[in-house]
């Protein structure tokens, strides 16, 4: 965790129990007030690596809780995730994740 310019700095990782696969780039959402974006690529490797910035610190323990939540729901490795948060509820979080993973799932080839 690391803090910059009004921004806390979070990154986890998980491993990674199915491949992602090869993918083009997948961005969802808008970085706005109350909102969030984010992107997933394919990276080599079998975690699934998750940095978020976000305008609201402190709040360490409930990313760990969405996106243990979300990786327990699509539990890929190969993937990194970057989410740029200006203040999104859990609820918008997880409906974001889920988003970009639908448009993962549609264009992702073996």
């Amino acid at each position: 965790m690391s803090l910059t310019a009004g921004l806390e700095t979070l990154d986890f990782s998980f491993p990674g129990q199915q491949a992602a696969g090869s993918f083009a780039p997948v961005l969802v959402g808008v970085v706005g007030s109350g909102n969030l974006e984010v992107m997933l690529e394919a990276v080599p490797g079998d975690a699934c690596n998750v940095r978020v910035e976000t305008s609201a610190r402190g709040f360490g323990p409930i990313w760990q809780a969405v996106l243990g939540d979300f990786h327990a729901r699509h539990p890929y490795g190969g993937l990194r995730i970057s989410i740029n948060d200006m203040g999104a509820t859990p609820a918008v979080v997880s409906l974001r994740l889920d988003q970009a993973v639908a448009d993962l799932q549609q264009g992702a080839t073996p």
